[in-house]
């Protein structure tokens, strides 16, 4: 699997641990930065990945900030891009389960490292169920067009 990563400056260490699970699990990824603990504005980082999501460069995205919030706001405002912010395991299985979430948000101030790496592992090994909830993310499909068509 390919996978997007990237962080701002509040959420470095926690993506660097991540990119080490990813590696452990056998992933393909490309960070997208931050590098450093120097300030970044966290909605040019959650861009990058989500177009590059959105695009199809990527089946999947992680985006970490100190609480998750503005990266998942962000990611979302990219079209075809399902962010989802996720505290605990379930919340990561429904987000792939029910919500066919494309990119994973994490907040390091929130969750702790070894959790995060569980919502992770999580995320990224529960596939999509389909059936009832297909039509719920055509709804959100659709919602996107429609609101792009009005401009």
């Amino acid at each position: 699997m390919r996978i997007a990563v990237g962080s701002d400056h509040r959420g470095i260490e926690l993506k660097q641990a991540i990119i080490g699970l990813l590696k452990e699990l056998g992933h393909e990824y490309h960070d997208f930065g931050c590098y450093s603990t120097d300030s970044v504005d966290y909605p040019d980082i959650a861009k990058e990945v989500a177009v590059a999501v959105s695009a199809g460069k990527f089946e999947h995205g992680i985006l970490v900030c100190g609480s998750g919030i503005g990266m998942s706001i962000a990611a979302n405002k990219v079209k075809g891009v399902r962010a989802a912010l996720c505290c605990n395991l379930l919340s990561a299985e429904r987000a792939r389960l029910h919500n066919d979430a494309n990119v994973l948000c994490l907040g390091q101030d929130i969750v702790g490292r070894d959790l995060a790496l569980g919502i992770v592992s999580t995320y990224l090994s529960t596939t999509f169920e389909g059936g009832r909830h297909l039509r719920r993310i055509e709804k959100i499909g659709n919602i996107e067009a429609d609101l792009l068509d009005k401009g």
